[in-house]
């Protein structure tokens, strides 16, 4: 179901141990409440989805998705 109001498309940084993966996503300003952005419940779950698939190093799909940062220990 599609929650009416305006729609922004904003990026949002999930991060894992080994991963921080960037991803656009979309947020929408309820007309009833303008004061705070909210996510529809697809959104949700494809963010719960990019953090499951970084935990599990799926980068293939995690590339197709978004921008993939790996951390790199120090030296």
């Amino acid at each position: 179901m599609r929650l009416a109001g305006q729609r922004l498309k904003r990026t949002r940084l999930i991060q894992t141990e080994r991963y921080v993966v960037a991803v656009e996503v979309e947020l929408v300003i309820p007309p009833d409440d303008p004061s705070e952005p909210c996510y529809e419940a697809e959104t949700v779950h494809f963010l719960r989805e990019v953090k499951e698939r970084a935990e599990r190093g799926d980068v293939g799909w995690l590339l197709q998705h978004g921008k993939v940062y790996t951390v790199v220990e120090a030296a």
